[in-house]
């Protein structure tokens, strides 16, 4: 189980993200968790790896650096909130068989961006400030969705985000992406909460500790081998996330 997370750390950490994306697939195919049960999991391990990694990237990216930038957290954070609450009642209400192929269709639209943001240009849109804020609020709304059926912290999508979007540098950005990731799940974890299968966490505590320390301590490997690894290596990866796709469509 530690190895597992860590190895899932290492994979995120290498692209700047926490991994929850590869740890999924993992709990449903490897581990043979149901579709719910495993994004509970995932979300409650997503919660822990972002809380640790916050005060981390702060020592990186000073506070000072980020704070002129507030408007942007809180312009996502009016819909992303929402999108929380609303993608975590959906997940609850869907029947398995229909989470499962939802599943696999967010982890090929996870993949199809860290293609379009590791090999393609992020350019920046020159848009007026009204349509941009309005526009920060419906992706929000859409990425807390994602974020909370996938039990991830959305931070492939939020980064991306927030550079097209407010013309923010890619290292500020990762930065209000937790920012914004954190209150985002807190929510999200609330109405799961609600439901009976929150008691996976309760009944694979030990599996979920384990698993939580071997993603910090795997992300933090991975962070330092970012920048330092070729971005081609990272093709494997996305064709992991493919398959992975495949596989949970198939569980359906």
């Amino acid at each position: 189980m530690f190895a597992t997370g860590a190895a899932v750390g290492v994979l995120g950490g290498m692209i700047g993200l926490g991994g929850a994306e590869f740890r999924l697939p993992l709990l449903i195919g490897l581990f043979g968790f149901a579709a719910l049960p495993a994004v509970i999991m995932n979300k409650a391990m997503s919660l822990v790896v972002v809380v640790t990694a916050l005060p981390a990237r702060l020592i990186g990216v000073p506070l000072s650096d980020v704070a002129p930038h507030w408007a942007v957290s809180v312009n996502l954070l009016a819909g992303s909130l929402i999108g929380a609450w609303i993608g975590a009642s959906w997940a609850t209400q869907m029947r398995s068989t229909r989470l499962y192929r939802v599943l696999a269709v967010l982890l090929l639209l996870m993949a199809a961006t860290l293609v379009a943001t590791h090999f393609g240009h992020v350019q920046a849109l020159d848009l007026p400030v009204a349509v941009r804020v309005g526009t920060g609020v419906v992706a929000g709304v859409a990425i807390g969705v994602v974020a909370a059926l996938m039990g991830v912290a959305g931070g492939e999508l939020l980064i991306p985000t927030i550079v097209v979007l407010f013309a923010v540098d890619i290292k500020i950005a990762g930065t209000l992406a937790l920012v914004v990731s954190l209150p985002t799940m807190l929510v999200a974890f609330t109405r799961y909460s609600r439901d009976a299968s929150f008691a996976i966490l309760r009944d694979n505590t030990s599996f979920v500790v384990i698993m939580t320390a071997g993603s910090i301590a795997g992300a933090v490997v991975g962070g330092l081998l970012l920048g330092v690894v070729p971005s081609l290596v990272l093709v494997p990866l996305l064709v992991l996330l493919v398959l992975s796709s495949y596989k949970v469509w198939r569980h359906a």
